[in-house]
């Protein structure tokens, strides 16, 4: 039998949240954890900030973190949670809200599921307050409804759904290691210090970007290529089609094509950049985002990999506008020099690149449906 419950039902103390004084940080200290060390869906103790001890007691005193208590962002970044995984003396910002299950009614890494399912964020984001920062209020998240199956079924799904969560994690480990392999390549053939250098409106021709996106259809089967495509260093098969008819009266004009650069010029991912795939034949192009392609002196594989590097960035920044929302206008962009190494040397990177562009693409897809079969199990279980 299964019951849907509201959270607070669920938790052995109230569901609150962490200190609202904006701390005073120390080189050393106790952890002190915010939203942004859960947006993975999993706690990030490598990037934490420390609190003097004389804080750290006054904090504790009001809300001591434990094993299995579930953190959840509720500023900013919100409706994503994690489970707290080992015996750690912490503080947290108001940022996060701690719920702690009661043993005797649920499952912890279940109750973590649930929370992070389809269902719950829907919920969620029906319930955001705030203009420019979107927060949860804790009124709203112990109103939460949970399904709660029986504690055997309950440890069923946590089964399926950590094997599921581990093979993600693994396939996503593979992909980072390759490209890490790619900018160690990239490193040890060229030295770039020496090189000639040409201006990218010298050396690349650019595709500017459109002023919007035009509207999308469940029923368009044309893929619409804008600035959430673009990962860092990698394209993202991102879910957005036209149809026929919208895209022959939007495409008149700069086309992109397998091969091409694309490039970020504003907003959260400004800077982003990454090559479009072979398979992309035939798509759309949206705001934000313009695609380069390089003359016979130099390669886009090349050139792709020298734009994520701290060298482009130092060049790149001296054009950069905007405050919260940055970017770079294309008639600054061509200003930026580039090196141009030896087409020899070029065609070692440009053919490496394709074989581990290979290994990349299969672990890609099988991610892919992984993610997809994980989407389909919380549907099946919380849905």
């Amino acid at each position: 039998m299964v019951q849907t419950v509201a959270l607070k039902e669920l938790c052995e103390i109230d569901i609150t949240d962490g200190t609202h004084k904006t701390p005073i940080y120390a080189d050393q200290g106790y952890i002190f954890l915010s939203s942004k060390n859960v947006t993975s869906g999993s706690i990030d103790w490598d990037n934490v900030m420390y609190i003097p001890k004389e804080l750290h007691e006054e904090l504790y005193a009001r809300l001591a973190p434990q094993r299995d208590d579930i953190l959840l962002a509720k500023n900013g970044t919100t409706g994503i949670a994690a489970i707290v995984d080992r015996d750690e003396v912490f503080d947290i910002y108001v940022s996060l809200a701690l719920i702690r299950p009661d043993k005797r009614k649920i499952t912890p890494r279940y109750l973590l599921h649930a929370i992070n399912s389809e269902p719950s964020k829907e919920f969620f984001n029906s319930h955001l307050k705030g203009i420019g920062v979107p927060n949860l209020h804790l009124t709203h998240i112990r109103e939460t409804p949970i399904k709660v199956p029986t504690f055997e079924h309950q440890k069923k799904i946590i089964r399926v759904l950590d094997k599921m969560d581990n093979l993600i994690s693994l396939r996503k480990q593979q992909l980072a290691k390759l490209d890490e392999l790619v900018k160690a390549r990239f490193v040890e053939l060229f030295d770039l210090e020496n090189c000639e250098r040409k201006s990218l409106g010298e050396c690349t021709d650019f595709v500017d970007y459109r002023g919007h996106t035009p509207e999308l259809s469940d029923e368009g089967t044309i893929r619409m290529v804008n600035a959430k495509s673009v990962g860092k260093g990698f394209f993202k098969y991102v879910d957005e089609y036209i149809t026929e008819e919208t895209y022959d009266s939007w495409m008149h004009r700069g086309f992109g094509y397998a091969g091409d650069i694309l490039f970020v010029t504003e907003g959260h991912t400004f800077g982003n950049t990454c090559l479009i795939p072979d398979d992309m034949t035939k798509f759309a192009l949206g705001q934000r985002v313009i695609t380069i392609k390089g003359h016979k002196d130099i390669y886009n594989a090349f050139l792709c990999s020298y734009m994520q590097t701290d060298m482009f960035w130092q060049d790149i920044n001296v054009y950069r506008t905007g405050g919260t929302a940055q970017g770079i206008r294309s008639k600054d962009l061509v200003k930026v020099t580039v090196p141009i190494p030896s087409l020899d040397l070029q065609e070692k990177f440009v053919c490496f690149v394709k074989q581990t562009d290979k290994s990349k693409s299969a672990i890609q897809h099988s991610l892919d449906k992984l993610e997809m079969l994980k989407g389909a199990l919380m549907q099946e279980y919380f849905g």
